[in-house]
């Protein structure tokens, strides 16, 4: 089951081209089957790193959904002449299928972050989606998964937010789809800092001019690192494959 999107190849990762209107009622669609697996939120990072890890490229590409999160994908896509829709932000998406899982009284585990965050972004959400139940949370830094397996099936959760960044929220929850089958889970990394107020997002004038990125730069210099050894060599990357599909083009 896969919404009927045409599928962007990115360096071997086939990104969804679907709108935000349209993501939100493709998981309507899996909530009312009671389907369960996972949606994978890519930027540039993390297509990257899935270059140097097949394995990770693959379970990318068998999510359930895989959304274009960074200005850096769109531009990608731009750039190989097949343009995506728009962008679908992680942290975006997963409070606007809210409203409507709180009018279905779903219940939604929230797993990451600092001891205290999840649990403070659970209070948050419920709060401002009433009917939303909260049916647990934890921290990502315990290590006997066996446990949090045990405490999530007690849960019961019908969603679940995965907030423990590339590649191992990825990772987890692609082991875990068998054991929580009716479950759908999201990778959406540092979203749950935001939600719980940990964190400020980047105000609305630097996310319309398409410069939340350079914002979360400023505000944190140390990810100044990540970026340049990530980002660069992403967009190099993909003018090469844009070269190759043209050669091979020209010689068929």
């Amino acid at each position: 089951m896969n919404p009927k999107t045409v599928k962007i190849d990115i360096l071997g990762i086939a990104i969804d081209n679907i709108t935000m209107e349209e993501a939100i009622s493709y998981v309507d669609s899996l909530r009312e089957q009671n389907v369960g697996g996972y949606v994978v939120t890519p930027n540039p990072e993390i297509i990257f790193h899935s270059q140097e890890d097949p394995e990770l490229a693959k379970l990318i590409n068998k999510a359930r959904l895989v959304v274009p999160d960074g200005i850096g994908v769109i531009k990608a896509a731009k750039t190989l002449e097949r343009p995506l829709r728009g962008r679908v932000p992680g942290v975006e998406l997963g409070e606007a299928i809210l409203p409507s899982a709180a009018a279905r009284g779903d219940r939604l585990y929230i797993y990451g972050a600092k001891p205290g965050v999840a649990e403070e972004a659970g209070r948050r959400l419920a709060a401002k989606y009433p009917g939303l139940i909260i049916c647990g949370t934890s921290d990502g830094y315990g290590k006997d998964d066996d446990a949090l397996c045990e405490k999530i099936d007690a849960a019961k959760p019908d969603l679940m937010f995965v907030c423990l960044g590339t590649p191992v929220q990825e990772r987890w929850m692609a082991a875990h789809t068998a054991r929580f089958p009716q479950c759908l889970m999201f990778g959406l990394g540092g979203s749950v800092d935001i939600y719980s107020g940990t964190v400020q997002r980047a105000p609305k004038f630097w996310r319309t001019l398409n410069l939340e990125w350079f914002y979360r730069l400023a505000c944190q210099p140390k990810r100044i690192g990540r970026f340049l050894k990530s980002t660069p060599p992403f967009l190099c990357a993909v003018r090469r494959q844009h070269r190759a599909e043209k050669k091979a083009a020209r010689q068929k």
